[in-house]
């Protein structure tokens, strides 16, 4: 998989139990997450899509009165390793809630419009060194 650069973050019963993940505190959870993931900085620019997915799903649940019991994220993508242009960043979402169907395709909608990294990496932005 180190080709395309995936990474996983997970909450709730759909924590990872692998020894290899980091594990860290999480505002919306009461164990935390966990995330699988080589340090390198394309895995991590794909962490910052998945970790503000995972955040977000949270988030908007609350709102929309959904309890989630378990969240997984996968975010992947490749590069140009010559120029390292990303050719872009694809996600998929696991959820365990007892919400229907319908509200889980919803929220995953209003997440997908709303979560800010992936709506800045979106947008594009200049990237520069400050003295």
């Amino acid at each position: 998989m180190d080709d395309d650069f995936a990474i996983v973050v997970a909450a709730g019963d759909l924590r990872s139990t692998d020894e290899g993940a980091w594990h860290l505190p999480h505002r919306w959870t009461a164990d935390g997450v966990t995330v699988e993931a080589v340090f390198t900085g394309a895995h991590l620019l794909h962490l910052a899509t998945a970790g503000c997915i995972l955040n977000d799903l949270y988030r908007e649940a609350v709102g929309l009165g959904i309890e989630l019991d378990g969240v997984r994220v996968v975010a992947a993508g490749r590069f140009d390793t010559s120029t390292w242009a990303s050719a872009g960043i694809g996600y998929t979402i696991q959820l365990n809630s007892t919400a229907s169907p319908d509200e889980q395709t919803h929220l995953v909608a209003l997440v997908d419009e709303v979560a800010e990294i992936p709506r800045a990496i979106r947008q594009g932005a200049p990237v520069r060194r400050d003295p």
